[in-house]
Formats: C-alpha cells, sequence, structure tokens
C-alpha cells in the first residue's frame, strides 16, 4: 500500500464547525475537519474535509480527500479521493484520482480524473 495513503474511512474528526457556525475566510489546516455550518473562501489542506449535510459551503478546495453530503458550491481538487453522499449537491468541478458517488447526487460541472503519479509529482 501506498505510504502516502490515509484510510479516510475511519479517520477521527478532530474538528468541528458546528450547525450554528458562519465562517468567511481563507482556511489552512492539517488535522481533518467537519464542516456542518456555513463557510464561505478558499480551503487548503492535506487532510480530510467533510461536508455534512445540513452545511452549504461555498469554497474552492483543494484537500487530501473529500466527503460531501451537504452542499457546495466551488471546486474540489483532491490528491486522494473525493466521496458524494446522496444528499450531496455539488455545483462545481471536481479533479482527484478516485471518485465515489451515490445514487441521488446532484452534480453539475465536469470531473477531471488523475492518476495517483500526476498527483505525487505536482506535490
Amino acid at each position: 500500500m501506498d505510504q502516502n495513503f490515509v484510510d479516510y474511512d475511519n479517520i477521527e474528526i478532530i474538528t468541528t464547525f458546528a450547525p450554528d457556525t458562519d465562517f468567511e475566510g481563507d482556511l489552512v489546516y492539517s488535522s481533518p475537519l467537519k464542516i456542518q455550518g456555513k463557510f464561505k473562501g478558499k480551503i487548503e489542506t492535506k487532510s480530510f474535509l467533510w461536508i455534512d449535510s445540513d452545511a452549504l459551503v461555498e469554497a474552492d478546495i483543494i484537500a487530501g480527500s473529500v466527503k460531501i453530503s451537504g452542499t457546495l458550491k466551488g471546486n474540489i481538487d483532491a490528491s486522494q479521493k473525493v466521496e458524494l453522499l446522496s444528499t450531496a449537491k455539488l455545483f462545481g468541478n471536481i479533479k482527484t484520482s478516485k471518485l465515489k458517488m451515490a445514487d441521488g447526487v446532484l452534480f453539475e460541472g465536469n470531473c477531471e480524473m488523475t492518476s495517483q503519479d500526476e498527483k505525487q509529482k505536482a506535490s
């Protein structure tokens, strides 16, 4: 297994923006994050981002892995994977090496699939 691979399905969420959170700006972080409220700006991390079912995020995202069950208006560039759960609404483009999309997802945008080798060279 790739030594840079992180199993985000079994990772502990370190930080949560609660449902009553309304944040605007540039966010750079290194520990797993879950957004349940509103966020507008730019997000950059090599870690994991989870946009929860009631969340509304307007941002371009550069991340290791992204899981969405809420709404995202913006583009995603994920070095490892993107997962869209059945309640996800994504209005933007995806660039990733792995994509998992459930039935019922609303996705308006384009998807560019890349290889892990390309992502590692770019890092």
